[in-house]
């Protein structure tokens, strides 16, 4: 495996950083070219999870995966979170896309894969990537920046949902516009087709904003798989041992959520 550094510049001129998980090319595979996992970690938008990060990236690389971290803008950082924390996600599709030639991969398999936080950027993306005013703002084309599929780990859909009161100054940083302040309002027959997971007793994001969101896929007929567990809580990650910490135990059955996503993905034609 090569581990890259990169710095990209966004659609809207501004620059962020994107680690990149790419395998070994090999001649003697019958798969000749790659998918792509792009992870956007958690972290209440003032840090990037670390359990959400390269956990994650690696968990999907042993089954065969390039996979890349995308570090957007936090409320630590200058100005608002959005656009451009869903520009440098639409900006990393297109990249990647752009080279998947010369990179080993496959252009059409192409998945996002955000936690907490990190879905509202995700799901935020795809907002962007289907709107017209949006595409003619910042200049790019749905084709180009749209991920072929999506996965949303106890997803901040509803910046009105959270089971706590957002501070003063992370309230100034948050998105005015109402289609991503609530990213199920963006939702349109355009959507990718999305895989989404949450704890039901999730005490951090409330279990509405996933209701919420396949809500508004159903009436969209977008092809979309939920699991809501009984119990987990928020952030529990890949749920694996290696992963456990003081507040968030390994939890086998929560686990399961990686192959479930796994068999939705072969489902879809993404893996194989």
């Amino acid at each position: 495996m090569k581990i890259e550094n990169l710095t990209l510049t966004n659609f809207n001129g501004r620059e962020f950083n994107v680690t990149y998980y790419s395998l070994q090319d090999n001649p003697q595979l019958l798969l000749k070219k790659r998918p792509l996992m792009l992870v956007f970690p958690g972290g209440s938008f003032d840090h990037l999870s670390l359990r959400e990060g390269e956990p994650v990236a690696l968990a999907y690389a042993a089954h065969g995966f390039d996979t890349a971290i995308v570090s957007y803008n936090l409320t630590t950082d200058p100005g608002r979170i959005y656009p451009d924390a869903a520009l440098s996600g639409l900006t990393a599709v297109a990249y990647f896309r752009k080279n998947s030639e010369k990179l080993g991969l496959d252009k059409d398999k192409i998945t996002t894969i955000g936690f907490s936080a990190g879905g509202h950027v995700v799901s935020s993306m795809n907002v962007m990537a289907e709107s017209q005013k949006w595409q003619s703002e910042y200049h790019f084309e749905h084709d180009k920046v749209s991920p072929n599929a999506t996965i949303l780990g106890y997803p901040l859909i509803n910046i009105k949902d959270i089971g706590f009161p957002l501070p003063s100054y992370a309230k100034e940083k948050m998105p005015t516009a109402k289609d991503l302040l609530d990213t199920a309002l963006g939702v349109t027959p355009e959507t990718p087709p999305t895989f989404i997971f949450q704890a039901v007793d999730d005490p951090v994001v409330l279990i509405d904003n996933t209701i919420e969101y396949i809500t508004a896929l159903r009436k969209n007929r977008i092809r979309f798989e939920a699991h809501l567990f009984n119990k987990g809580g928020h952030g529990f990650s890949l749920a694996t041992p290696e992963l456990a910490t003081a507040e968030r135990k390994a939890d086998p059955h929560l686990a399961h959520w990686f192959e479930l996503s796994l068999e939705w993905l072969k489902d879809r034609k993404i893996y194989v």
